[in-house]
Protein backbone atom coordinates (compact mmCIF):
# COMPACT_ATOMS: atom_id res chain seq x y z
CA UNK A 1 0.00 0.00 0.00
CA UNK A 2 3.14 2.63 0.97
CA UNK A 3 4.10 2.10 -2.46
CA UNK A 4 1.19 2.94 -4.44
CA UNK A 5 0.74 6.02 -2.36
CA UNK A 6 3.68 7.05 -2.98
CA UNK A 7 3.37 6.65 -6.77
CA UNK A 8 -0.27 8.64 -6.38
CA UNK A 9 1.81 11.97 -4.41
CA UNK A 10 4.67 11.48 -7.39
CA UNK A 11 1.40 11.66 -10.17
CA UNK A 12 -0.17 14.39 -8.27
CA UNK A 13 2.99 16.78 -8.27
CA UNK A 14 4.25 16.11 -11.67
CA UNK A 15 4.90 18.95 -13.80
CA UNK A 16 2.00 19.60 -16.11
CA UNK A 17 4.32 21.66 -18.55
CA UNK A 18 7.76 23.49 -18.59
CA UNK A 19 8.68 26.56 -18.53
CA UNK A 20 11.23 28.18 -20.63
CA UNK A 21 12.63 32.08 -20.06
CA UNK A 22 13.50 34.11 -23.15
CA UNK A 23 16.45 36.61 -22.37
CA UNK A 24 13.79 39.50 -21.25
CA UNK A 25 12.45 37.60 -18.78
CA UNK A 26 15.45 36.79 -17.64
CA UNK A 27 16.97 40.47 -17.85
CA UNK A 28 13.45 41.07 -15.26
CA UNK A 29 13.76 38.39 -13.06
CA UNK A 30 17.60 39.47 -12.29
CA UNK A 31 16.80 42.99 -11.50
CA UNK A 32 14.17 41.99 -8.80
CA UNK A 33 15.61 41.45 -5.59
CA UNK A 34 15.71 38.15 -4.37
CA UNK A 35 12.92 37.48 -2.16
CA UNK A 36 10.47 38.56 -4.95
CA UNK A 37 12.16 36.53 -7.67
CA UNK A 38 12.07 33.59 -5.22
CA UNK A 39 8.09 34.32 -4.85
CA UNK A 40 7.61 34.48 -8.91
CA UNK A 41 9.43 31.44 -9.08
CA UNK A 42 7.33 29.59 -6.44
CA UNK A 43 4.28 30.77 -7.93
CA UNK A 44 5.51 29.23 -11.27
CA UNK A 45 6.17 26.15 -10.08
CA UNK A 46 3.10 26.38 -8.23
CA UNK A 47 1.30 26.33 -11.33
CA UNK A 48 3.03 23.82 -12.68
CA UNK A 49 1.98 21.20 -10.36
CA UNK A 50 -1.91 22.51 -10.13
CA UNK A 51 -4.50 24.71 -11.44
CA UNK A 52 -4.42 27.89 -10.37
CA UNK A 53 -6.20 30.70 -12.64
CA UNK A 54 -5.23 33.24 -10.52
CA UNK A 55 -1.52 32.49 -10.75
CA UNK A 56 -1.45 32.00 -14.60
CA UNK A 57 -4.40 33.13 -16.68
CA UNK A 58 -5.20 34.28 -20.48
CA UNK A 59 -4.55 38.12 -21.00
CA UNK A 60 -5.48 38.61 -24.70
CA UNK A 61 -5.47 35.63 -27.61
CA UNK A 62 -2.23 33.69 -27.63
CA UNK A 63 -0.52 35.90 -24.63
CA UNK A 64 -0.85 34.27 -20.72
CA UNK A 65 0.60 36.16 -18.03
CA UNK A 66 1.95 34.75 -14.90
CA UNK A 67 0.88 36.36 -11.67
CA UNK A 68 2.64 36.98 -8.61
CA UNK A 69 1.07 40.13 -5.95
CA UNK A 70 4.36 40.53 -3.34
CA UNK A 71 4.77 42.92 -0.92
CA UNK A 72 1.32 45.20 -2.11
CA UNK A 73 3.48 45.21 -5.90
CA UNK A 74 2.00 42.82 -8.96
CA UNK A 75 4.54 41.18 -10.90
CA UNK A 76 3.17 40.08 -14.68
CA UNK A 77 5.71 37.41 -16.47
CA UNK A 78 4.38 37.64 -20.01
CA UNK A 79 3.96 34.30 -21.66
CA UNK A 80 2.78 31.80 -24.33
CA UNK A 81 2.17 27.95 -25.30
CA UNK A 82 4.31 26.26 -27.27
CA UNK A 83 2.47 22.64 -27.67
CA UNK A 84 4.56 21.56 -31.39
CA UNK A 85 6.61 18.77 -29.50
CA UNK A 86 4.17 16.24 -29.24
CA UNK A 87 5.64 14.93 -26.08
CA UNK A 88 5.75 17.75 -23.83
CA UNK A 89 4.45 21.23 -23.86
CA UNK A 90 6.26 24.45 -22.94
CA UNK A 91 5.36 27.77 -22.21
CA UNK A 92 7.46 30.67 -22.94
CA UNK A 93 7.95 33.53 -21.11
CA UNK A 94 8.48 36.68 -22.69
CA UNK A 95 9.18 39.53 -20.61
CA UNK A 96 8.27 41.00 -17.12
CA UNK A 97 6.53 44.03 -16.00
CA UNK A 98 5.74 45.55 -12.92
CA UNK A 99 1.92 46.49 -13.04
CA UNK A 100 0.68 49.85 -11.82
CA UNK A 101 -2.83 50.61 -13.35
CA UNK A 102 -5.49 47.91 -13.63
CA UNK A 103 -5.54 47.37 -17.36
CA UNK A 104 -2.45 45.69 -18.78
CA UNK A 105 -1.06 47.87 -20.92
CA UNK A 106 -1.39 47.59 -24.76
CA UNK A 107 2.24 48.04 -25.50
CA UNK A 108 2.97 44.95 -23.05
CA UNK A 109 0.67 42.63 -24.96
CA UNK A 110 2.03 43.61 -28.43
CA UNK A 111 5.86 43.15 -27.19
CA UNK A 112 4.82 39.41 -25.93
CA UNK A 113 3.34 38.74 -29.77
CA UNK A 114 6.12 39.71 -31.11
CA UNK A 115 8.09 38.10 -29.46
CA UNK A 116 6.24 35.17 -30.14
CA UNK A 117 6.48 35.42 -33.52
CA UNK A 118 9.74 36.02 -33.54
CA UNK A 119 10.29 32.57 -31.57
CA UNK A 120 7.97 30.11 -33.30
CA UNK A 121 9.86 31.62 -36.67
CA UNK A 122 13.00 30.63 -35.52
CA UNK A 123 11.97 27.15 -34.40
Amino acid sequence: MKKLLTLHKQQFNAEKFKVEFLEDAIKFLEQLDEKTRIKIIYNITKVQRTNNNELLKKVDGEIWEFRTLFNRTHYRLFAFWDKTDKTSTLVVSTHGIIKKTGKTPLKELEKANRLRETYFKGK
